[in-house]
């Protein structure tokens, strides 16, 4: 498939040592309804930030693979550089710039992606593949950072509510070329507007997130929303995976190596379930990594092409969802990458 774009390289970064669930369970609990939740069930280990780790800082830390296999050169020369980060750190100006002049890029297109949250990484997918396809650019670098287990779990308060033993922290980053080994075969992505605005940040003060105050952010989950998240959850990611098959050709029981963003073991458990794909053939990183929200899928790739689990001619698959459900998407590679 000459021309074709091709995700060509993955590589990840953890901060930190492991932490324990313990972390979580030696608190006394708040009197939290979602506690109980099959949504927050929590994984046994999972990565925190450190106090005065940024978001560019993960990126750069895992980058450096692929800088080793592909030369500084090629990295430093990519004419496309795509960003989701979680939190962001200066959200006035987000990542990106700071990452390309920490890394020496000169991109001639860079945009800080602010939607599609833990699907973020099919959405930039599809941005690289169409600038790759429709501009003179030839090579992109996608960058996905999580640092909200660190920052806002962590807290004192928020830290014995259900939520907070889920959500992880590290960095998934991806190198696309045109006309390299691995095509990306096709893209599908839903953009569903009707249920926008249902994740919120909330303080016990009802103060901005930007204001003095003395309460704690968190997320603002009731057990309704809880409720809507897992309904649509288990549906919208078997749809998006299940319309790209059939675009494909390809029923969804033959996917080598079905990669998914990773919130808890109900949905990982349902998904495959639905799309007829085998655990062995769903690999996940939860129960190591916890929930790693947007940088899941590229940190999954990267631990399974590390350890063994893809092989050359492996039709690999991406799905996810975002948020409440305001994004879900699903996209294929030929894989025939090697390290």
């Amino acid at each position: 498939m000459t021309g074709a774009v091709s995700l060509t390289d993955v590589a990840g970064y953890l901060p930190g040592e492991p932490v324990g669930r313990e972390f979580f369970t030696r608190y006394p609990q708040s009197p939290d309804p979602s506690r109980d939740s099959t949504m927050f069930t929590a994984p046994r280990w999972r990565h925190h930030v450190a106090a005065d780790e940024t978001n560019v800082d993960l990126v750069e830390r895992a980058v450096w693979p692929l800088i080793d296999r592909h030369g500084a050169d090629a990295i430093r020369g990519v004419d496309v550089l795509l960003v989701h980060t979680q939190l962001p750190d200066l959200p006035i100006v987000g990542a990106g710039t700071e990452i390309a002049r920490r890394l020496g890029l000169r991109p001639e297109w860079l945009v800080d992606v602010a939607n599609a949250g833990c699907a973020s990484f099919v959405h930039m997918l599809r941005l690289a593949r169409q600038l790759l396809t429709t501009t003179r650019a030839r090579s992109a670098l996608v960058c996905n950072a999580q640092t909200a287990a660190g920052q806002l779990f962590t807290q004192s308060e928020v830290r014995r509510l259900g939520q907070a033993a889920i959500p992880g922290d590290g960095c998934g980053v991806a190198y696309l070329t045109v006309g390299g080994p691995s095509p990306i075969l096709d893209v599908t992505t839903r953009h569903l507007g009707e249920y926008a605005g249902e994740m919120r940040l909330v303080a016990d003060d009802g103060r901005r997130y930007w204001q003095t105050r003395q309460s704690q952010l968190r997320i603002g989950f009731t057990e309704p929303a809880v409720a809507a998240v897992l309904e649509r959850g288990n549906r919208l990611v078997p749809e998006a995976v299940g319309e790209l098959c059939h675009r494909l050709g390809v029923p969804s029981s033959e996917i080598d190596v079905l990669i998914t963003n990773q919130p808890n073991r109900t949905f990982l458990h349902n998904w495959r379930q639905a799309l007829g794909v085998p655990a062995a053939r769903h690999p996940d990183t939860f129960e190591r990594c916890g929930n790693l929200f947007g940088a899941a899928m590229p940190v999954t790739l990267d631990h399974v092409v590390r350890t063994g689990r893809v092989h050359d001619g492996d039709l690999v698959v991406f799905g996810g969802f975002a948020h409440a459900g305001d994004f879900a998407g699903a996209a294929a590679v030929r894989w025939h990458g090697s390290r």
